[in-house]
């Protein structure tokens, strides 16, 4: 023991004050905290060029309840987006009223005001899309999406153009 400059005694010793190593005599002990975020990012499905799909982040309040990340997508388009020639086939007064996600089996219900069923022509199979494929990206590839207006289900077209009166799934895309 002796070898390794290690002193060997039989009792503890005080060590004066002017021998403690800078900061251990500190009174105030060192704080952590730890923040935890208020908001996580979020794809959401906008159209691109062509009327292609584009997959756009936004940014909603933890836990990101099914609801809000719907919103989102409705909330409209940003500056960037614009810019960059984004569009959305879903006008600015449909709102959603409830989204809820089943587990087993994978299925979401998406609940939205009057003004989602005045989408006309193509640009509901669009409407769809996005949603669909927002929900998709939130949830996983094997969740079906059943749509509603005001608490009634009703059929959407899928990309073959046929309406569909149960859940939607991203196959049919």
């Amino acid at each position: 023991v002796a070898g390794c400059a290690i002193p060997t005694q039989r009792v503890p010793s005080a060590i004066p004050p002017s021998r403690v190593p800078f900061g251990l005599l500190d009174h105030h002990l060192p704080t952590t905290t730890t923040t935890v975020p208020a908001s996580v990012p979020v794809k959401v499905y906008l159209l691109g060029a062509n009327r292609k799909l584009v997959a756009e982040s936004r940014v909603v309040s933890i836990p990101a309840p099914l609801k809000l990340v719907i919103a989102s997508l409705l909330g409209g388009l940003t500056k960037k987006e614009e810019d960059a020639g984004i569009k959305t086939a879903i006008p600015s007064d449909v709102q959603v009223i409830s989204a809820t996600i089943s587990k087993t089996p994978a299925l979401a219900t998406v609940n939205f005001n009057q003004a989602f069923g005045e989408i006309l022509g193509s640009s509901t199979e669009l409407a769809v899309a996005q949603v669909l494929l927002t929900v998709v990206a939130q949830t996983s590839l094997d969740t079906g999406v059943i749509f509603q207006i005001e608490g009634q289900t009703i059929s959407v077209p899928v990309a073959n153009g046929t309406q569909v009166s149960g859940p939607v799934y991203l196959s049919q895309y």
